[in-house]
């Protein structure tokens, strides 16, 4: 069955305003279903889970249910899976915990692929521990992430790797697995940025190789609240800095309460959303979502192609890293000669066209190929509610600034 974007589409109240919405990947838009959720939430009380109130028990099944509903969309066990409000937030969290265990001498691997979020918390956490921080180089030309330098980076002395399931700039796929597979052999952790990869594709953390697994709902149609998950032997080993009264288990010594209960109501409702996006799906809400998604990724990757040959073909348009949708999560960068990033999404804008530009956080990635001082770069990026008729658009406007 061909996947059906205009039934997708009319999820989506926010289609309404007549914006090409091609800036998914600082957050997607949220259907109508999960607005609903959180409204229909807002409407009762709610106090610390704790207690034996109704608001109490309330509070507790609204927590249970996100567990759940993540690792129906990843994969896991939802007694591993943190509850915060950003990925920075838990990363940072995660990364002050761990760090009280390193020691001088000791390593971690970050990447200069990787979203900020998932550099500087380990960087400044080794920094403090005394331990040492070995970068994984890109490839300026492809902007790859090769395979084959993590064999001289890992050794005995890495506590640490962490990288990302997909580049939240340019795409980018790396192997994690054989990264994972390396480290693990060393006895290494591995923490991986899946905020972006996991809006695009079927995602399990056990075949991934994930000791971390780090998610963002506000990527796949859900409220602005992240989870790390992990499997619970794990996080019963580590104790973050927290409150003395707490509650100590495992995972909610990991979290702060109050918790905004509220948005907590989003998060099954919408990996329901993304379960239900094949309606030939059938069996479990994790059987339907792996489906789904494997649904939007066949979509999403010929929309992509679209747009990659579209650009190839514009002359004052040059790509970030390699021009194909091979391979790649549905998002690209590049530049248009003779103009400014702002200018050009300034334009955009004005021609309701939604897109982004400077540095997204790729601060390293920006380094490495010498865009930052160009002002960074455009950057668009596919949904599951993308039509041809968005990308078309949008090459459209772009043609004209030629």
């Amino acid at each position: 069955m061909a996947f059906d974007v205009f039934r997708v589409r009319g999820l989506f109240p926010a289609l309404i305003d007549g914006y090409v919405h091609l800036d998914s990947a600082t957050g997607t838009l949220v259907p109508e279903s999960v607005s609903r959720a959180i409204a229909e939430a807002v409407r009762v009380p709610y106090a610390l889970p704790q207690g034996p109130s109704v608001a109490s028990v309330r509070a507790a099944a609204l927590i249970t249910a996100a567990r759940r509903a993540v690792c129906d969309l990843v994969g896991g066990d939802p007694a591993g899976v943190i509850l915060g409000p950003n990925p920075t937030t838990i990363t940072y969290m995660l990364a002050r915990t761990l760090a009280k265990t390193w020691r001088i001498g000791d390593e971690i691997v970050v990447s200069r692929l990787d979203h900020d979020a998932n550099i500087r918390p380990w960087v400044q956490a080794a920094s403090a521990a005394g331990a040492t921080v070995r970068w994984a180089e890109v490839d300026v030309e492809t902007c790859e992430l090769p395979t084959w330098q993590y064999e001289q980076l890992i050794n005995s002395h890495t506590r640490l790797v962490a990288l990302t399931a997909a580049s939240n700039v340019v795409g980018t796929r790396p192997e994690v697995r054989k990264v994972a597979d390396l480290a693990h052999a060393v006895g290494a952790l591995v923490h991986v940025d899946g905020v972006h990869a996991s809006t695009h594709q079927p995602i399990d953390v056990a075949e991934l190789g994930a000791d971390f697994f780090l998610t963002s709902a506000s990527h796949w149609c859900g409220p602005h609240l992240a989870a790390t998950v992990a499997a619970p032997e794990l996080l019963d080993r580590l104790h973050p800095d927290k409150l003395a009264p707490a509650p100590d288990g495992i995972p909610e010594r990991f979290e702060a309460h109050p918790m905004p209960y509220e948005l907590l109501a989003g998060l099954p409702a919408a990996v329901d959303h993304l379960a239900a996006l094949d309606p030939a799906a059938t069996g479990t809400r994790r059987e339907r979502v792996l489906a789904s998604m494997r649904a939007v990724e066949e979509y999403e990757h010929g929309l992509f192609g679209r747009l990659i040959s579209g650009l190839r073909w514009l002359p004052p348009v040059t790509l970030m890293g390699a021009a194909s949708a091979d391979r790649r999560a549905p998002t690209v960068a590049f530049m248009v000669t003779g103009h400014k990033p702002r200018a050009v999404v300034e334009e955009l804008a004005r021609r309701k066209i939604a897109a982004w530009d400077g540095d997204c956080y790729a601060h390293e990635l920006m380094e490495a190929v010498g865009a930052a001082e160009l002002g960074g770069v455009i950057r668009v990026g596919l949904a599951h509610y993308t039509s041809a008729y968005d990308v078309d658009r949008l090459l459209d406007a772009l043609e004209d600034l030629h």
